[in-house]
């Protein structure tokens, strides 16, 4: 006995989630947006009703977006712990976290309190693969032992987000916080 297929989506439909969706992530890359179905739907060019059709609601388009967003950051970092030592990894992703921090402000600022089940789940597997690089690092003895790792991920990613809202953004900022984080995580001689 076969099962029906799933329904095809109409032309019209497809693109408009793409549209919106493209919008949402235009937005969280740019410093101030308002993360509202009608400025999504505006810059879309679509209608608010239209833009909620699609994904049922601002939460699913949000998580959407920005999962769109992490899914590559977090690729990259299980790339960098597949290619290189854990602590090498760490520096190259941390700077390279910086970045995508810098670039887009508003995926911190305004998701607090959204039901955004993707987005949580790639967060926790970006928090788990740094969690692997300094653990790596740790056991390679090119970071301290004496700070609990928990700690250590909470102060990377805290001082890492603070760096990135710098304005104006800032390389020599970034360099300099590599430098001090690194430099302060490395054993005692």
């Amino acid at each position: 006995m076969s099962t029906p297929a799933e329904p095809r989506r109409r032309a019209d439909a497809v693109r408009n989630r793409r549209l919106a969706l493209d919008a949402a992530m235009t937005l969280l890359a740019e410093p101030g947006a308002t993360l509202t179905v009608e400025a999504i739907a505006r810059r879309a060019g679509l209608g608010a009703a239209t833009v909620v059709r699609a994904f049922g609601g601002k939460d699913a388009l949000l998580d959407a977006a920005v999962s769109r967003l992490l899914e590559p950051v977090v690729r990259r970092a299980r790339d960098l712990l597949a290619e290189t030592t854990p602590y090498r990894a760490l520096h190259t992703f941390l700077r390279e976290l910086i970045a995508f921090q810098t670039a887009h402000h508003a995926v911190n600022d305004q998701l607090n309190g959204l039901d955004l089940p993707a987005t949580t789940a790639l967060r926790a597997d970006l928090v788990a693969a740094v969690e692997e690089m300094t653990e790596g690092a740790r056991r390679a003895g090119a970071i301290r032992t004496d700070l609990d790792p928990a700690v250590v991920t909470t102060l990377i990613g805290q001082t890492a987000l603070a760096v990135a809202r710098a304005r104006p953004p800032s390389q020599a900022l970034t360099d300099a916080y590599l430098t001090v984080l690194l430099d302060g995580l490395r054993p005692a001689p």
